[in-house]
């Protein structure tokens, strides 16, 4: 009998400790990609996720990120908001922002925009989504001038005729 009980009482506990191991390495390999993710889901929740594909606003943040014309601060201050507002999102519903339902993403945003860094992030944020919708096509973004035809816009002349960037 205690043979039996021994064996279901170790079943049972390396179940649950390999369960919370497996959680543990989920959310490992969440944290490991957080900043990037954060930053494309935060766009989609800030403007419709038609213009920010049209726009190719999340390659275009991932250019800012890596181009060498782009200050380390302002690299770095894109990266910690995002770190921040997984912070505040842990600290709310106990889970990564990335996780968390339309309904609660908004929440968050509303809730950090409250805040003077989470306002000052969040501008930033939409600085890059608009550069990406409203410039020229030849730098990649912008696809097919859906954000100059959406503003009715005629580029001035002479537009670049290779991508500087």
């Amino acid at each position: 009998m205690k043979t039996r009980r021994f064996f279901l009482k170790t079943s049972l506990l390396s179940t649950v400790s390999l369960s919370l191991a497996e959680a543990d390495i989920k959310e490992s390999i969440l944290d490991a990609s957080a900043p990037l993710k954060i930053l494309k889901l935060v766009q989609t929740d800030l403007f419709p996720q038609n213009a920010i594909h049209d726009s190719n606003a999340y390659l275009y943040l991932s250019v800012i990120l890596r181009h060498r014309h782009v200050s380390d601060e302002d690299k770095q201050y894109l990266r910690n908001g995002a770190k921040w507002l997984q912070e505040e999102a842990r600290e709310e519903y106990t889970k990564s922002y990335i996780l968390l339902s339309d309904k609660q993403r908004q929440k968050m945003l509303k809730k950090i925009s409250q805040e003077a860094w989470g306002r000052s992030w969040i501008k930033v944020v939409l600085m890059y989504i608009m550069e990406a919708r409203l410039g020229d096509p030849i730098y990649g973004i912008n696809k097919n001038e859906t954000g100059w035809k959406w503003l009715n816009h005629e580029p001035g002349f002479p537009r670049p005729k290779e991508a500087l960037v």
